[in-house]
């Protein structure tokens, strides 16, 4: 069995890079800031229980929008440029850190191998009075840009199992209420959302009727997001290749509405771990096809610090010998799998490394070197 401690504190407000020829000129830590802006937290990091098993300008707009409408097969896949496609926030803690730090000897590889990179946004903190228009910020932004934002709700109560990640919403009820104000800031464009990582590979520290009511809440968040925008893409938490088997993974997620068109687009994987790509596929596939439903269900795969897999003590906190896996891309040219993501945010500690949530320069440059 897996332990599954999440190791996200929602405290950082931006994505992170990795730096570290030296420890050069430059503070090795970025403190968090708290603001009304749409704040980026750093991603669960579940735990695996053995290795895997099978700045400058904003960019400009792409000439050409990737379609994210729903495929009519799953071998027929999006083509978009690597990159170009996604939404890359400016607002973040590494690209805070490389303007601030020109001069640091190790601005040049975090700037250019991180900072540059589209990741995710994150909205971790239960704040029902601003979270419309944190979102709306991100997703006006993106669609300025012809660009697809992609956008992580992290506020389901009872998270994390009540460890290192504790917070969210006091209640169901009031989970329901959140997710509703966030759907109303999703807009008309085309947005990716990550919708509660670990909130389902994680839910075994639940009583059976406490279980069902997490379930039935996720279906319902599902169905409120693709409704407030059908250019909505919602992904629901597979874990990892090293967590749950296929079939008992795919199980839980047909009970949280991952295999209903009303309200998925299939699954996400590997959100804060390490597991290689190649097995990521491998066992997105077997979820997809225990799953079922429509053909075009597909998966996306956190590829933000998998380049060297996962170790082989099962350590995830802030291992070193990782380095920052594939780009972020819409185009996998991978049968169901729909994009290669940043969801967790390199350079950001999950802990060991730095505070948790904040952006560890030394952290980001061994990731990136």
């Amino acid at each position: 069995m897996v332990a599954a401690a999440s190791c996200v504190v929602a405290l950082g407000t931006v994505t992170g890079l990795l730096s570290a020829l030296d420890d050069g000129p430059g503070s090795d830590e970025a403190a968090p800031r708290v603001t009304s802006s749409p704040r980026l937290a750093p991603l669960p990091a579940v735990p695996s229980a053995s290795p895997s098993a099978t700045t400058a300008p904003s960019p400009s707009p792409a000439t050409r929008k990737p379609s994210l409408s729903p495929r009519k097969s799953a071998n027929v896949r999006r083509q978009a440029a690597a990159s170009t496609g996604l939404y890359r926030y400016a607002d973040s803690q590494v690209l805070e850190w490389v303007r601030a730090n020109p001069g640091d000897s190790r601005a040049q590889v975090i700037g250019s191998r991180i900072a540059d990179r589209p990741t995710a946004v994150w909205f971790a903190d239960f704040s029902p009075s601003t979270i419309a228009g944190r979102v709306r910020a991100v997703t006006s932004g993106a669609a300025g840009q012809g660009r697809v934002a992609v956008l992580v709700a992290y506020a389901i109560p009872g998270r994390d199992c009540d460890g290192a990640s504790e917070g969210g919403a006091p209640d169901l009820g009031a989970y329901d209420d959140w997710i509703d104000d966030f759907a109303s800031g999703l807009g008309s464009s085309e947005v990716v959302v990550i919708l509660e990582p670990d909130s389902i590979a994680q839910a075994d520290c639940l009583a059976e009727d406490e279980r069902a009511d997490r379930f039935a809440s996720l279906a319902r968040a599902g169905r409120v997001l693709k409704a407030a925008n059908p250019g909505t893409r919602v992904y629901y938490d597979a874990g990892h290749s090293g967590w749950n088997p296929p079939a008992q993974q795919a199980a839980l997620l047909k009970r949280a509405g991952a295999a209903s068109a009303d309200s998925s687009d299939g699954i996400f994987s590997n959100v804060s771990n390490f597991h290689l790509t190649s097995d990521e596929i491998a066992y997105d596939r077997r979820v997809l096809d225990a799953l079922g439903g429509p053909a075009g269900l597909g998966a996306v795969i956190d590829t933000s610090r998998n380049g060297n897999g996962a170790p082989a003590d099962g350590e995830w906190c802030d291992p070193s010998g990782r380095r920052i896996g594939r780009a972020p891309s819409l185009d996998t040219g991978e049968a169901r799998i729909d994009a290669y993501l940043w969801v967790k945010l390199p350079g950001e500690s999950d802990g060991c490394k730095g505070t948790p949530g904040t952006f560890t320069p030394s952290y980001a440059y061994e990731l990136a070197r």
